[in-house]
């Protein structure tokens, strides 16, 4: 149940409190003394806490406020704490806040303000919460995944990639075929190289044929093999890449650009395993698993005419769908790790920059980029004019329109906390402000 710990020496302000939340569906607990509510904190969850600026009633200077605040801060770094003050511990208040204090409440408080404050950080502690039991699933599902499973060093970070990776595991060890589909760039081929190093055919030979890189009088002679004499310049017999795979996987990469011809043929041949060279009459029979990938719309081509319905299905027999670098932008700063040479280094604005960036070119074009960086860096850290994005691209690269952090602790302060809201009034991604706020050292 959400709680809240109303710590405050006046037993009125205490019964007042708990019942307003009461009446909401909030568990309220009570402390008389700042001992008694860290105490209390010792003994079990708490979401937010309400503490007073002032325990003393010959005092109103508020130091038992903030010496309650840093203990609080030192113990529970994460616990957001609401300040009630009176207008002499206003300044300390805002001084407070600027150290990490959620917000400040004047006295008498405003019941409906009070409420909208407690509710947007409670949401923000369930949201905490449920963010931190996400990361702990996904670190047991990877290293559960990496014992089990050949991720041939595959460099990644994010749920979605991790997804990826255990169906593409999952159905490694079946006999069938697997349709890869994903933009240019996005690590198909990659994918590719697990399934085959996960499956029953693993120690035999992985041979991929690019069918978008070769002239399409010369895919059927490059998939079957072709006899001496059956086109220009064969002077000798040839061995095609079924043969070649016999027994292992055949990656058929870019199938979308497969000719009629090569469609007709390759059809025949995962329905039997059997095909002849072109040029001859023989028939040759071959066990190989097919992967194949595509970044087109193979249903917008079956509709065109430009590609064979029946091969499609025969393909997708499971699809694995590789999302694009910008939709998981986790994966970003580790593999640009990955790319950097040892002692190469990015500044805190590449990193932003990098991470704002859309990447339509995906992985390939993030190596290309590091590559480019690090050539033009010399012995400096790697920062956002060396990576050479599009100008505008990234809220980085403008450093006068980046956010302050004056900025960035008013608009989380109308917020009530609530950082989506404040990305929002900020106009930047939910990721890209904590970053910001990590760099300023904002507490959430």
């Amino acid at each position: 149940m959400r709680t809240v710990l109303i710590i405050d020496d006046q037993a009125a302000v205490r019964d007042a409190l708990s019942l307003l939340l009461s009446l909401n569906d909030i568990r309220a607990l009570t402390a008389a003394t700042p001992d008694e509510g860290l105490a209390v904190l010792a003994r079990g969850r708490v979401d937010v806490v309400i503490a007073d600026m002032n325990f003393s009633a010959d005092t109103t200077s508020g130091e038992e406020g903030v010496a309650l605040f840093h203990a609080l801060r030192e113990r529970h770094p994460d616990l957001p704490v609401i300040l009630l003050t009176g207008w002499t511990h206003l300044e300390t208040a805002v001084e407070l806040v600027k150290a990490g204090a959620a917000d400040y409440l004047s006295k008498p408080w405003d019941d409906a303000k009070l409420l909208a404050t407690v509710e947007n950080l409670l949401e923000l502690a369930e949201n905490a919460r449920a963010a931190e039991t996400a990361r702990v699933s996904r670190r047991q599902r990877r290293a559960a995944l990496e014992r089990a499973h050949d991720l041939c060093g595959i460099v990644f970070a994010s749920d979605e990639m991790l997804r990826v990776l255990e169906l593409a595991c999952r159905v490694a060890r079946a006999d069938v075929p697997v349709l890869i589909t994903g933009p240019n760039g996005a690590g198909k081929e990659c994918i590719a190289q697990i399934v085959h190093a996960n499956s029953a055919v693993k120690g035999k030979p992985l041979v991929t044929v690019n069918c978008g890189a070769l002239p399409s009088e010369l895919i059927e002679a490059e998939l079957f093999g072709a006899e001496a004499g059956a086109y220009t310049g064969a002077t000798r017999a040839r061995e095609g890449r079924f043969e070649a795979a016999d027994g292992g996987t055949l990656f058929l990469d870019e199938i979308g650009n497969l000719p009629a011809a090569g469609q007709m043929k390759l059809l025949r041949v995962l329905e039997s395993g059997e095909f002849e060279r072109l040029g001859s009459t023989r028939t040759r029979k071959v066990k190989v698993r097919v992967l194949s990938a595509t970044n087109a719309d193979l249903p917008a081509l079956i509709r065109e005419g430009a590609f064979r319905e029946d091969l499609f299905y025969r393909l997708n027999t499971i699809e694995i769908a590789l999302p694009p670098l910008a939709e998981r932008p986790d994966d970003i700063l580790p593999l640009a790790e990955h790319f950097l040479d040892a002692g190469a280094v990015l500044s805190d604005d590449a990193r932003d920059a990098l991470l704002d960036y859309a990447w339509p070119g995906n992985v390939r074009e993030l190596k290309n980029t590091l590559e480019r960086a690090k050539l033009l860096c010399g012995r400096d850290d790697i920062g956002v004019a060396h990576l050479g994005l599009p100008a505008g691209a990234t809220a980085a690269a403008h450093g006068a329109d980046d956010p302050s952090r004056a900025a960035i602790e008013q608009a989380l302060r109308r917020a009530g906390g609530v950082v989506s809201r404040a990305a929002r009034a900020l106009g930047l991604s939910r990721q890209a402000l904590y970053r910001r706020m990590q760099r300023f050292g904002i507490s959430g």
